[in-house]
């Protein structure tokens, strides 16, 4: 994932917005946690659940954050998982590679989540 050309800090802010949607405190514990050392600000990370009302988040990480909910919340839709608008308008910003990459973080995260939330793993539990 972080060879597909994506700054780490969108995949960060992909893997903290699907983590805070699962409800998965381990996973947003360490989605902040991994964010901070890649220079994350706590005004942007505190804004993530409610990114679509800040100005805090660039274009190109808006659709990040689109995407991520997308396909996060595939349940909540009726048709397409990830709605044509929502594809092109992360096509405007991302190539081939890099969708792969913002994907996979989104899979893997949600993946992850799954576990985390069915084991109970408490927030700041290390492996």
């Amino acid at each position: 994932m972080y060879q597909g050309g994506v700054s780490p800090q969108i995949l960060d802010l992909v893997h903290l917005r699907a983590s805070q949607i699962n409800g998965c405190s381990a996973c947003v514990f360490a989605g902040v946690t991994g964010a901070k050392k890649h220079g994350e600000s706590d005004e942007r990370l505190h804004a993530v659940a409610a990114w679509r009302e800040t100005p805090f988040f660039t274009d190109e990480e808006r659709a990040a954050l689109t995407l991520t909910e997308a396909a996060t919340r595939v349940a909540d839709r009726s048709g397409k998982a990830v709605p044509d608008k929502v594809w092109n308008e992360a096509t405007d910003h991302f190539n081939e590679e890099q969708l792969s990459a913002i994907i996979l973080m989104i899979g893997l995260t949600n993946f992850f989540n799954r576990i985390n939330t069915t084991i109970e793993e408490p927030a700041g539990t290390t492996w």
